[in-house]
């Protein structure tokens, strides 16, 4: 009965014991995520300077009859430039662009001898949907495809023309680039963009009325800073 009653006594020991080895122990704790590698925010802005650079051209009627040989420039401008871009998967994303450019317009050709028509702001957003390629350390190549609506604004007559109006136009957009990061957030880009623009004009020349298919379909040229949130 002693052994029995010594046995039992070990084991309520042991019992007591055992919690208190094992809070001695050390323990391992859980890694903590360093910030750097935190997820980034889905948003980046970028701020560029903007270099638009109208292909232009037209074709060029009077009172509805066809003029040879007539056709029209639109000066080059150098404006800045904001873009929005929201991230929905680490590689595809959209991008707003948003700027204003002044532009001169001339005639050329036939019609050069009556200097400059007149002039008009262009108000261009850009709504593109882009791919990243990022597999590439802090070089981030992207390129994008998307639809522009370009507002015709302040529209001016020059010289010997009158009531100069330049139609809102749609056109298609492309686009390719890069972001070159200096760390999570801060980054240097570079970036291409091609518009299809073809807007309808109008004025005067006298009581005459000058009608014309204006083919302008600029490339949009930038450089800038990248801040991603």
């Amino acid at each position: 009965m002693t052994l029995i009653r010594k046995a039992a006594l070990a084991v309520l020991l042991g019992s007591i014991a055992m919690p208190a080895v094992a809070a001695d122990l050390p323990t391992k704790k859980a890694p903590v995520l360093s910030p750097i590698y935190a997820a980034p925010s889905p948003w980046m802005i970028r701020v560029r300077a903007l270099a638009v650079l109208p292909q232009s051209s037209a074709s060029v009627s009077l009172n509805g009859v066809g003029i040879p040989g007539a056709s029209a420039k639109a000066n080059n401008a150098f404006v800045p430039e904001l873009d929005i871009t929201y991230f929905f998967t680490k590689n595809i994303a959209t991008e707003l662009v948003l700027g204003v450019s002044p532009h001169n317009v001339n005639g050329t050709g036939a019609i050069a001898g009556l200097g400059k028509l007149g002039s008009t702001l262009l108000l261009p957003p850009t709504l593109t949907l882009q791919y990243h390629f990022t597999d590439l350390g802090a070089f981030k190549p992207y390129v994008g495809a998307g639809v522009n609506y370009t507002f015709m604004l302040n529209n001016r007559s020059a010289g010997v023309m009158t009531n100069f109006k330049v139609k809102d136009s749609a056109g298609l957009a492309l686009q390719a680039g890069f972001d070159y990061m200096i760390d999570q957030h801060w980054g240097f880009n570079v970036d291409v963009k091609k518009l299809w623009l073809r807007p309808n004009a109008s004025m005067n020349l006298g009581l005459n009325v000058v009608t014309a298919k204006v083919k302008l379909d600029p490339w949009l040229i930038g450089t800038g800073i990248t801040y991603r949130f």
